[in-house]
């Protein structure tokens, strides 16, 4: 089974677009959403066009789609970003449910996905996470791979034998621009889809009513941050909080 692997999506409908249209995408068997799909400044555009892809995709529950349903019903507030409430409120009725539904785990062919770790949504692990921290976050899961997103930084490496992967981020990516997602078939490819930048950022001021979209957009889409800075700000939860 050919799988492609999209996490951290973000509501940025041109960064989802460039992914679909790679033709080993197209060609996938299944495409796995790994949670945190709508938090951004296109949530009702891009729910839609993940919906238009029918059985071939696998739903995994993010915190940030479990968030923003509970604040679309005005359950309290998540995020602080000022686009996270926004987008909350673009949500109709009907996509709650779509939300609500989604698991926080799905194995496939022993490969486990989830969006931040097995057990929780929220929890940080990161690639220089030590070997105890992974044993802990990954007690009692039996599948020799594990597929696993929020940090939206991409890497791959051992845990006790056991293979991690995090695709990165379509959206919102920490490190090189672009939209990153994976491959698995015979092995793990980490991917990379470069996109016109500048003509996503015009779509998104032209298209999204978010009043700030214009810096929204510069600094995820445009400039976003690098790998180390993100692991700096990172590394005080990944030591052992969730």
């Amino acid at each position: 089974m050919n799988v492609a692997v999209l996490s951290d999506i973000h509501g940025v409908l041109p960064a989802l677009e460039a992914v679909l249209a790679e033709p080993d995408v197209e060609a996938a068997d299944r495409i796995v959403l790994l949670g945190d799909m709508l938090a951004g400044p296109m949530p009702v555009e891009t729910l839609e066009r993940l919906l238009a892809l029918g059985s071939r995709a696998v739903w995994v529950r993010g915190n940030a789609d479990r968030e923003l349903a509970a604040s679309a019903r005005g359950a309290g507030k998540f995020v602080p970003d000022p686009i996270f409430p926004w987008a909350a409120q673009q949500l109709r009725p009907a996509d709650l449910p779509v939300l609500d539904a989604l698991p926080l785990t799905v194995s496939l062919e022993d490969v486990l996905f989830c969006h931040a770790t097995p057990r929780d949504d929220t929890e940080i692990v990161l690639v220089d996470s030590p070997p105890e921290r992974w044993a802990e976050v990954l007690d009692g899961v039996t599948e020799e791979t594990i597929v696993c997103g929020h940090t939206h930084m991409p890497f791959t490496r051992l845990v006790d034998r056991r293979l991690v992967v995090n695709p990165g981020s379509v959206g919102m990516p920490y490190g090189a621009r672009g939209a990153h997602w994976a491959l698995l078939r015979d092995g793990v490819e980490l991917r990379r889809t470069s996109y016109d930048a500048e003509a996503a950022c015009r779509f998104l001021a032209e298209h999204c009513a978010y009043p700030d979209i214009e810096e929204w957009a510069d600094y995820f889409v445009r400039n976003p941050a690098s790998d180390v800075e993100a692991l700096r700000v990172f590394s005080a939860s990944a030591r052992g909080t969730s």
